[in-house]
């Protein structure tokens, strides 16, 4: 990662691409205006073989990781399961590690398939890539395919500093965040430096989720990652469908810029090197 900026370099990755349209022009206009790092696509979805091609454009630019995903069904095309049940389950060890192990490969096969690459980096939907099961079949199928020099970087959900304080970081935390963090770490396995973007989806305007930004951006080190979920209107049927054009408005506003200047930050593009 480039140091030369005197601001510290903060990595800001949209998770979901390829979930829906209006969340794939979101993370275009974002990655065009400085204001995004990454994102995270989910290769489940049957729209992500004809949304690969305009994130393929925005390489090196943005970096293009894959978003692991159990939980998150696609119109019956893709089996989804509770979180619940798969929380439940990974900690039971009930999870089918053959099972498993195909569900990363499968993945990350079609990745590679409409990208042409390996991906740059590796989360989960709903954090699921850090669950005991999942975290050992995923560190499997990365050594397996993948010499040191281009090994991906993996998401650690590991709280920025005082962002551990934040319930809902804790909790996402203990399900494996620091477990997996240090299992990472001692397969040299390259991560970022601290999480953040963790809330409960609930700021109803752009002024509120702009309170959320400068509550996590004075916590987060060079190389600290914060998620965020944009996208250019409301998703319906999503979750979080309200959510996403308020944190999108914000992102792409000047406030936003202001808040990165404040806080002697800036957006990284490019390659990110991360050890």
């Amino acid at each position: 990662m480039n140091h030369m900026n005197t601001t510290r370099p903060i990595l800001l990755c949209a998770d979901d691409y390829a979930l829906h349209p209006l969340v794939d022009d979101a993370v275009r206009q974002l990655a065009l205006a400085g204001r995004l790092s990454a994102t995270s696509c989910m290769t489940t979805s049957p729209l992500w073989p004809q949304a690969a091609p305009a994130l393929r454009e925005l390489r090196p630019r943005l970096s293009a990781g894959l978003h692991f995903n159990l939980t998150e069904g696609h119109d019956g095309q893709h089996a989804a399961q509770a979180l619940g049940t798969v929380i439940r389950q990974a900690y039971a060890r009930q999870l089918p590690q053959a099972q498993m192990r195909a569900a990363w490969r499968e993945q990350f096969d079609a990745f590679e398939q409409a990208m042409g690459t390996p991906p740059d980096f590796i989360d989960g939907h709903q954090h699921v890539h850090q669950l005991p099961g999942l975290r050992e079949a995923m560190q499997a199928e990365l050594q397996a395919r993948y010499a040191a020099h281009e090994m991906p970087w993996v998401r650690s959900t590991a709280p920025a500093s005082g962002l551990w304080r934040s319930p809902k970081a804790a909790i996402i935390a203990l399900l494996g965040g620091w477990a997996t963090t240090r299992r990472l770490r001692h397969a040299d396995i390259p991560m970022n430096h601290g999480f953040g973007g963790v809330y409960g989806f609930d700021a109803p305007d752009t002024a509120s989720y702009g309170r959320q930004m400068a509550a996590w951006l004075p916590h987060m080190a060079a190389g600290g990652l914060l998620m965020c979920h944009p996208a250019s209107d409301v998703v319906e049927g999503d979750a979080i469908a309200r959510q996403r054009p308020v944190e999108f408005k914000y992102l792409m506003s000047d406030a936003f810029g202001e808040l990165l200047q404040r806080n002697s930050c800036h957006i990284h593009q490019g390659p990110i090197q991360l050890r």
